[in-house]
């Protein structure tokens, strides 16, 4: 490796079509339930016609289920990308919890974008305590979870008893870590927030960006 090769950043490649002519030999299909409420129901088969026609593209079929509370997605013949329908699975996730189609889609075209859906109702039984934490993510006014999405670089929808986060994987690891000391109740958000402004601040400087 040159000298000068050491300093660069990892780059991945964008997948090339060409790399995969003959397609995948098996059929990869995932399916993801959610909830049967009338609003989501509503939803999704809105946006399910939008949803169909991006994942084709990419040669991925799926299906809708609205009496079962089910989406399904599977590769094709068409199918050349054989992690694609990993990232299709994930926006069916994102889905299911409310995260609006045109942001979940964009884990299509975008590989240094992933996905983190973290489960917080399993954390603390009480739910008055619970609900005042998840508060807490939240600020008055959303400012804490805009705050956190400033810092992390994250799209962050806390919906039920999950946070779903799209981003980088370092602002996915902060999102999670924040999300869980919240509803732990061992550290505040702001606190939080500031130990991580605080290290952007100390990373910009050199000879301090691997202390």
């Amino acid at each position: 490796m040159a000298p000068d090769d050491r300093n660069k950043p990892w780059v991945l490649e964008k997948f090339d079509p060409s790399w995969n002519e003959g397609g995948l030999l098996e059929v990869t299909s995932f399916s993801t339930p959610f909830h049967k409420d009338r609003e989501l129901r509503e939803y999704l088969q809105e946006a399910w016609p939008t949803v169909k026609s991006a994942l084709k593209e990419f040669g991925v079929s799926c299906k809708l289920n609205l009496e079962e509370g089910s989406m399904t997605v599977s590769t094709t013949r068409k199918t050349r990308d054989p992690y694609i329908v990993v990232k299709a699975r994930d926006i069916t996730k994102l889905l299911a919890r409310s995260v609006p189609a045109p942001q979940a889609l964009k884990l299509l075209s975008d590989d240094d974008i992933s996905c983190d859906i973290i489960k917080i109702g399993n954390i603390i039984r009480n739910r008055k305590r619970f609900a005042l934490r998840r508060s807490r993510i939240l600020g008055p006014n959303m400012s804490t979870l805009q705050a956190i999405e400033d810092f992390t670089g994250c799209y962050i929808l806390v919906q039920g008893s999950t946070v779903s986060a799209m981003g980088s994987f370092v602002g996915l690891k902060h999102v999670r870590k924040i999300a869980e000391a919240c509803i732990k109740n061992t550290k505040d958000p702001i606190s939080q927030i500031q130990e991580l402004r605080t290290k952007l601040e100390l990373a910009k400087k050199y000879e301090l960006a691997m202390e």
